[in-house]
């Protein structure tokens, strides 16, 4: 019935893609980073779906028959998956390409998702013939598109929030919606890391941790059609001036992200901040998109910054201060 899609060529240039995206011509194939594209390919074909979160359930075990295997038990290692905006980064990866093949596909989305179970069943098994455990492979997998899953869950979600909590009832405006994600994505990822990471803030000198989770709001941003450009720090207050953090928007907005982020069981405080920034990246996009924007990019983009950046310093010096 469905004979419309060259399957075997479609299949052959997805898998060369795979490994294409992560490969280096100096360091040779990266094979975390082609579980990362995996795990966006296949959360890409989930949200095609109704209830992506069941089908995501009811694929991995489908894949686990496929691979005859369980995924590997026990807790993982601690630097076995790499940080949250990466994996947002990789996954994000696989998701373009994944959009990039079913422009073409001409068949219904289910064998589209069979011929992805396909390609990924290949790989795995033919890194078991390397020495890599199908096992290890489909645990990592699995963590990966668990976690990209929430992400994109998450930004969708609490932007879904903000508007009928904030919007519709208390009468905010889409810039203090994009103010409050931001801030608390700020306030996560302060109190995800320890004090030693608390500093003085001298010159321009931006930690290398808040650089990326504001890379991830960023991102989403501009994937969702707000224009690029230099300017996200532009009027950002400087060093020697007293922070200004919208405390009372973060602080209105924080009860509805710790009752989401439980019902998820999302429970990591960096992971947590990255999901608040895709989420303020998105709702950059909503008030900053458009031809007739609610806010210009160039003001919307600098409040986003401004709201996570000040956030960020007011909870690592309020944190410095307790700990003297």
């Amino acid at each position: 019935m469905f004979a419309l899609t060259n399957k075997p060529e479609m299949g052959a240039r997805l898998y060369a893609g795979l490994i294409e995206l992560a490969t280096d011509p100096e360091r040779g194939t990266d094979a975390m980073q082609v579980i990362q594209h995996m795990a966006g390919v296949l959360v890409e074909t989930y949200l095609i779906f109704e209830e992506p979160d069941e089908t995501m359930q009811a694929s991995l075990a489908r894949l686990s028959r496929m691979l005859d295997c369980e995924p590997s038990a026990g807790p993982l290692a601690a630097r076995a998956l790499p940080p949250a905006h990466i994996m947002d980064f990789e996954t994000e990866r696989g998701r373009h390409a994944a959009r990039g093949f079913f422009e073409e596909w001409l068949d219904c989305e289910f064998e589209f998702h069979d011929l992805i179970l396909v390609i990924v069943h290949n790989i795995i098994v033919s890194w078991e013939e390397d020495g890599q455990p199908r096992s290890e492979s489909l645990r990592l997998l699995m963590e990966c598109a668990t976690r990209c899953m929430s992400y994109e869950i998450a930004a969708q979600e609490l932007c879904d929030i903000v508007i009928e909590k904030k919007v519709a009832q208390e009468s905010w405006c889409l810039g203090d919606c994009v103010a409050s994600l931001s801030g608390v994505a700020g306030r996560r990822l302060a109190t995800s890391l320890s004090s030693n990471s608390c500093m003085f803030f001298m010159g321009a000198d931006i930690p290398e941790n808040l650089d990326h989770v504001a890379y991830v709001m960023t991102q989403e941003a501009i994937r969702l059609g707000v224009p690029a450009g230099s300017d996200w720090r532009f009027g950002l207050p400087a060093n020697d001036i007293p922070i200004n953090a919208p405390v009372s928007l973060t602080n209105a907005m924080e009860p509805y992200c710790t009752s989401f982020f439980q019902a998820i069981r999302l429970d990591n405080p960096y992971e947590q901040a990255v999901a608040c920034a895709k989420a303020a990246g998105r709702m950059v996009a909503v008030a900053a998109g458009g031809a007739l924007p609610e806010l210009e990019p160039a003001i919307a983009k600098p409040l986003a910054m401004a709201a996570m950046t000040e956030t960020y310093k007011f909870i690592c010096l309020e944190q410095e201060a307790l700990s003297v």
